[in-house]
């Protein structure tokens, strides 16, 4: 029951089509970025890249790690520089394509020293350092002579290395590369396994990565390996510049070549990286899977940003980064779509909260520097070019009930420096002034607060637009939103959790609006239960009572639930389809726990509802944020239920109760509102409810002791 949004789509995409000056891939034209790597927790994604920012016109000169994060997957915060050769380690003298991994609170990070000089290895509690080596000794891990705990083993090219950490908290990582000529059977990569401390690895466990058969494809470099359910996934740069895959049931191997994962960086047919190399990272996130790499779209743009210097360098070494999402078929990976808008955003963005400066969705006319003390995070200044149309912008802004001030931290130098806020567009509404305060110096920091007003709601497009006569005489260090009001708290529905075991009811979704409480399609309900009609979700008459209709892939819905206790329950699902492709994904605090759940086509009219297992999912005791995610579209779900509990009752029932000790059940109106409570002793539900003076209406009965529900209508 989606039918109807087909039109809207269109219009989405002609709309989009007019504002892709304002595209979001790359995530930064104000650096040369490179050899992306990604990870990420419950809560953040990030980004590892090094930097093409130094890069002369015939050769790399690479000696910096940049990080970004993202809790949205639209706006990033990037970090500045938290890594860099000879300035924390004298013996690292370049910094190539890294591997990165985040696992029980700590961030790690394997490196190449340059071209062949080795692999090294830190990790920090921040993504913004300090970091350290922790190698026994202060080794790299692999390394000449002396240098590491091995060498290189012959591999041709002793670069490259990832970091792969499996679900039992193991730990390994793997590095090489080389022509095709030199290593003709997809052998040039090797794998080792850390020993439990972190600290060293065993040298007895090399393994040479193999990959095969296949259809002619040499690997080369870039070998990064996850994890999918039991399946590892092997993916690496080819000879021919594409990233091939393969898969194993086992981590160290062999690995079955399956085939082509991306095509070399091009949308509808035009190449966008000047037909050059490629590297990838890949990680999953809230239930979804992403691919970072690089391109060189950013270099050959139309406008060419002021921030990057010289227009026209050499493309091959003035790379961009850019993501995307990208879904399986099965166990095989589907082929990537390169995108220019990047990802669906996922989240609203929180403005009531301290953010470092270049945290943004797009920018322009923009530079940045890294402080760095030894031994503290690094800080990330935004210096703009403020005598030319210089802004960062953010996307989906939940402002809530209001914002009533803006509060940045910024050393100002100059005369008549200041910043403006904009809606809409960079000329659009003006929301407020803040007229900087002067310092005496570059790390002299001030902050300013200042008024604005008419920032309600969510904003789809917020500038942060930054004014003055005098380029590189203001550097931002930190803004933030103030308000009374905040943002609106995502809270269960009623501001209770549901229970575990129990039925939830689809449509008592969480509270808290748009990309909190739940993801759709567009903001128009398209339901006529009359039900949270201020919502986009849109909610059906159906089922027991009320379902949730025209649903479309990658919408979602989030549950806070309470867990009694842990255990592996029993999912159940009763839904309708009208069509043969719907299906769910269920999550527990962003990670996916359950199977796929296909819904087969019930009728042709999504009136037939029936009950689907869903398979089990693990929980632990405590409360925790359940997902339903639909990835199969056209899905109507009345209820899903975790655990063996008693089902929801259709509003048919006409069944006359007669135990007295489950016999009392709470009334409450379809709004969730509690209205009193009635016993079905030796009485239908309709009949309790007429006989207790209850007008005509759909209601929700849930018993007292048995919990069970009932959704009943009355003709009164």
């Amino acid at each position: 029951m989606k039918l109807k949004k087909y039109g809207k789509l269109t219009l989405a995409v002609s709309l989009g089509m007019a504002v892709s000056a304002l595209a979001d891939n790359p995530i930064s034209n104000y650096h040369y970025l490179a050899d992306p790597a990604a990870t990420a927790d419950d809560e953040t994604f990030y980004i590892i890249t090094d930097s093409d920012d130094p890069a002369g016109g015939d050769g790399y000169t690479i000696k910096s790690l940049y990080a970004f994060s993202s809790r949205d997957m639209k706006n990033w915060t990037d970090y500045g520089i938290i890594y860099e050769a000879k300035r924390e380690d004298d013996n690292v003298n370049d910094i190539w394509a890294s591997g990165i991994a985040f696992h029980e609170g700590m961030f790690h990070i394997v490196f190449p020293d340059g071209g062949g000089g080795g692999i090294g290895y830190v990790r920090s509690k921040n993504i913004n350092g300090p970091y350290e080596n922790p190698v026994q000794g202060g080794k790299k891990l692999i390394g000449w002579g002396n240098g590491g705990i091995s060498d290189c083993d012959g591999i041709g090219w002793c670069f490259d290395p990832a970091i792969f950490f499996d679900d039992d908290g193991s730990a390994y990582f793997t590095f090489g590369g080389g022509e095709s000529d030199s290593h003709p059977n997809n052998d040039n990569f090797n794998i080792y396994k850390f020993n439990s401390d972190l600290t060293s690895f065993d040298v007895g466990s090399k393994t040479r990565l193999k990959v095969s058969p296949n259809d002619g494809t040499k690997t080369m470099e870039a070998s990064y390996i996850h994890k999918k359910g039991s399946t590892y996934y092997l993916s690496y740069s080819t000879t021919d510049l594409r990233i091939a895959y393969a898969t194993s049931d086992k981590v160290m191997g062999p690995y079955n070549y399956k085939g082509i994962f991306m095509d070399n960086p091009n949308i509808n047919g035009r190449n966008i990286n000047a037909n050059n190399n490629n590297h990838h990272g890949i990680a999953e996130f809230k239930g979804k899977w992403y691919v970072v790499y690089h391109d060189r779209r950013l270099v050959s743009a139309s406008e060419h940003p002021a921030s990057l210097g010289n227009p026209n360098p050499e493309p091959a070494y003035h790379r961009s980064v850019s993501i995307d999402e990208f879904t399986y078929n099965g166990d095989n990976m589907n082929k990537l779509t390169f995108t220019d808008d990047g990802p669906k955003q996922i989240a609203n963005f929180d403005p009531f909260q301290p953010y470092p400066a270049i945290t943004s969705s797009k920018q322009r006319n923009i530079r940045s520097r890294t402080d760095w003390t030894r031994g503290k995070a690094v800080q990330h200044v935004l210096t703009p070019y403020a005598s030319k149309e210089s802004w960062i912008r953010v996307s989906g802004v939940d402002f809530g009930t209001g914002a009533t001030g803006f509060r940045v931290t910024a050393a100002n130098v100059g005369d008549g420096n200041k910043i403006e806020i904009h809606s809409g567009s960079v000329s659009g509404t003006l929301a407020g002034t803040c007229e900087l305060q002067k310092t005496s110096g570059w790390k002299d920091y001030a902050d300013t607060e200042c008024e604005v007003s008419g920032l309600t709601g969510v904003v789809d497009q917020l500038f942060i637009v930054f004014k003055g006569s005098k380029d590189s005489t203001m550097g931002i260090l930190e803004w933030e939103f103030v308000g009374a009001g905040g943002s609106t708290p995502k809270t269960p529905y009623g501001g209770t959790a549901a229970e575990i075991p129990g039925v939830l009811q689809a449509e008592l979704f969480d509270e808290g609006g748009a990309r909190k409480g739940f993801v759709d399609d567009d903001a128009e309900n398209q339901g006529d239960a009359d039900f949270r009609t201020t919502e986009g979700v849109d909610i059906v008459k159906g089922g027991t009572g009320m379902a949730v209709g025209y649903t479309g892939a990658d919408e979602w819905m989030d549950f806070t639930v309470n867990v009694k206790a842990d255990g592996q329950y029993p999912l159940t699902v009763y839904a309708a389809s009208g069509a043969d492709n719907s299906s769910l994904l269920f999550l527990v605090d962003g990670k996916a726990a359950s199977d796929t759940v296909k819904v087969p086509q019930t009728d042709t009219t999504w009136n037939v509802y029936k009950e689907i297992d869903g398979g089990t999912v693990a929980l632990t005791a405590g409360e925790h944020v359940i997902r339903m995610l639909v990835t199969g579209a056209y899905v109507n779900v009345d209820w899903f239920s975790i655990g063996d509990v008693e089902k929801p009752t259709s509003i048919r029932n006409t069944v006359k109760y007669a135990n007295p000790v489950l016999n009392s059940y709470r009334v409450y109106s379809l709004a969730g509102k509690l209205m009193g409570t009635v016993d079905l002793t030796g009485r239908t539900p309709q009949q309790a409810l007429s006989q207790a003076g209850y007008s005509k209406g759909v209601y929700v009965l849930k018993g007292v002791r048995s919990g069970k529900m009932l959704t009943v209508s009355t003709s009164k």
